[in-house]
């Protein structure tokens, strides 16, 4: 199939959905690829880096839609570049259908295969399709940047022979893809960063990225989660009770990036015009969802805006495109995988298998029909973990009880192993000589005392054990040494192998531990 990338027309738009490096890897699965001139040059891709790839340069859009069989886009395609799709042919970039039900009719007259990479289902095989996880990632990340610019102040805190800076104080609402993002850049930056989210197990990722996870005293406690991997919406009783906790936030926090947004539905309303208006002057507000009506309830869509009280409130709804170049090799592999799927013999031949749950869920039209929305996949979407109970704590009197039962287990097994080792010596000793007995008695405890010391050792410590125990256990060089002299060649030459062994048993043993001893050691 020929693969062909055309420049987007989209103003202010710096992506692209082919880079040189995705077109080298579609090659190998039998494709050839196209781009219309310059389509690149935002990203800062020139065509002679496309040539180089081996991929065809053409001069305009109708050359490249004409001329490619499957055709790559970042954002949703406009009606007139729809019109020029024909039957037979495969769309693949962002479309947005719940939003978007014209544009899906006009698709769905052409005939042509649209597969929607907002539609992706987030399941753990689709994770390296997901495009919009890549994208929220880099949006999470330059909603920092963009705070950090439009702030007067450091974020980390300093000490200086001038006085004192506080750190920044930095509320992230959402702990999505996008909301960690922004949680691990503002606390590399130094600064003290909070973070909410309706579903509580996000906490324990919130609290291991060195933020702190704002509580919501609530009851009934609520579970946020919903199957996709989303937030699920609210009740009212819960929203009022989280407006009164942003409320509290509000006078205390330097920066308040807002994340909360769930696909074909408007972005809720969770940072009020009176919350903006208790922050400090110079604070600084980055709305996420400002493409869908915004989180704030001040947020302009591509505008940056201050306020009366002097809130620097902003609601681009480019940042991935802001960071153009990371953004199409990370969308450009987005892209490669979903038609790595669709060409399963990697003979060049997409192949649109309608049962497979991750084509099917992105696939918002086919063969003249709708297929929007998709049916719930076979596979289980990415759950919500339920947090893990928290063991029982245990009262002095039962800890000591239990500690006896154990101990009192572990001394019946124990003699009770004794008893039947030394029933089993005592059998051998009636049957066989007694030079046999002072070797194989020597055998028996040394088995006891290894066994004894691998079972109450934890699994995490063997190797580091076993490397020691070896180089000790070698003591058997000085039984084969003593066998070295006149004698029997076999005997000899047996004692020479065991030599060998045993000392490349001593060196590796030291070794190893000493490889290990210094992992824990600072040069």
């Amino acid at each position: 199939m020929r693969i062909g990338a055309p420049r987007e027309i989209i103003p202010g738009e710096a992506r692209v959905a082919l880079t040189p490096e995705s077109a080298a890897q579609l090659v190998r699965l039998g494709h050839s690829c196209l781009v219309e001139a310059g389509a690149g040059a935002a990203s800062g891709i020139t065509d002679a880096a496309y040539r180089a790839a081996g991929v065809e340069v053409v001069a305009d859009a109708a050359a490249l839609w004409q001329g490619a069989e499957v055709v790559v886009k970042v954002r949703p395609p406009e009606p007139a570049e729809i019109a020029r799709l024909r039957a037979g042919q495969t769309l693949i970039a962002f479309f947005m259908p719940a939003q978007n039900p014209a544009l899906l009719e006009q698709a769905r007259a052409t005939g042509a295969t649209v597969i929607a990479m907002d539609m992706v289902p987030r399941i753990s095989r689709a994770q390296k399709m997901d495009a919009l996880s890549s994208m929220a990632n880099l949006a999470g990340y330059r909603a920092v940047i963009e705070a950090a610019n439009s702030f007067g102040r450091f974020f980390t805190g300093q000490v200086t022979a001038a006085g004192k800076i506080p750190p920044a104080k930095v509320l992230v609402v959402g702990a999505g893809v996008a909301g960690l993002a922004a949680i691990g850049a503002a606390v590399s930056l130094g600064a003290v960063t909070h973070a909410f989210d309706v579903r509580p197990e996000v906490a324990e990722q919130i609290e291991s990225m060195g933020a702190a996870f704002v509580y919501l005293d609530f009851a009934p406690a609520q579970d946020g989660a919903a199957t996709g991997g989303y937030a699920a919406p609210q009740s009212e009783e819960f929203r009022q009770a989280q407006l009164a906790k942003f409320r509290e936030l509000a006078p205390d926090m330097d920066i308040v990036i807002t994340t909360a947004l769930i696909p074909g539905r408007p972005a809720p309303r969770l940072w009020t015009a009176d919350m903006v208006a208790a922050m400090k002057p110079g604070s600084v507000i980055v709305d996420l969802a400002a493409e869908r009506g915004g989180n704030c309830e001040l947020t302009r869509p591509d505008q940056r805006i201050v306020t009366d009280n002097g809130v620097v409130v902003i609601g681009y709804t480019d940042f991935p495109s802001r960071m153009a170049a990371q953004a199409s090799s990370l969308y450009a592999s987005n892209i490669r995988h979903m038609l790595a799927d669709l060409t399963p013999g990697k003979d060049g031949a997409v192949v649109q298998d309608m049962e497979d749950d991750v084509i099917r869920g992105a696939t918002v039209a086919h063969a003249g029909a709708i297929t929007f929305p998709p049916p719930p996949p076979k596979v289980k979407a990415i759950a919500a973990v339920k947090p893990r109970e928290k063991p029982k704590e245990l009262a002095p009197a039962e800890r000591r009880a239990l500690e006896l039962a154990a101990f009192r287990a572990q001394t019946r097994n124990q003699f009770g192993l004794l008893a039947i080792g030394g029933g089993l010596v005592l059998l051998a000793g009636l049957f066989a000589p007694a030079s046999f007995m002072s070797h194989f008695i020597v055998f028996v405890l040394a088995v006891f005392i290894g066994f004894q010391v691998i079972w109450n050792v934890s699994h995490a410590l063997h190797t580091p054990l076993m490397a020691i125990t070896n180089a000790i256990s070698s003591i058997i060089i000085v039984g084969a040494l003593m066998q070295i002299g006149p004698g029997s060649f076999l005997v000899i030459l047996l004692a020479a192998l065991a030599v060998f062994m045993a000392g490349i048993n001593i060196v590796g043993g030291f070794m190893v531990t000493r490889r290990m001893l210094a992992m824990f050691q600072k040069s």
